[in-house]
């Protein structure tokens, strides 16, 4: 189920972001390691046709996997399965260097190997 991590939600009329409980927003989420601390920047949505949409993004790299797995359990239940998705490149849409993408489609269920092969 897609869920929003209100606690990290941004509270401003600049991100135009919606009321607590909005299926939508812009959140900020920290982020402390021995290398020092940091934020992650993440827009979320859903769009018309169904699709639950999470970008993550930083300043000056992209996201390891271990933050965007962060990411997937803040607004994703454990056992939901979500896509990063390679588009063919004459469909990319690159708007910010540093922003990787999670997707999930409820009501359409995609195939995935056998969980052997992960």
């Amino acid at each position: 189920m897609f869920k929003m991590p209100e606690k990290y939600r941004v509270r401003s009329s600049v991100a135009q972001d919606g009321p607590t409980g909005a299926m939508h927003g812009a959140f900020v989420v920290p982020r402390v390691t021995s290398r020092g601390s940091y934020f992650l920047t993440v827009i979320a949505s859903v769009h018309e046709d169904g699709w639950e949409h999470v970008s993550v993004s930083l300043r000056d790299r992209c996201p390891t996997w271990d933050e965007m797995c962060l990411v997937k359990d803040l607004f994703w239940d454990a056992e939901d399965a979500v896509l990063q998705i390679h588009p063919p490149k004459s469909e990319y849409c690159i708007f910010h260097k540093y922003c990787l993408h999670l997707w999930r489609n409820p009501s359409v269920p995609f195939p995935r190997p056998n969980a052997s092969l992960f």
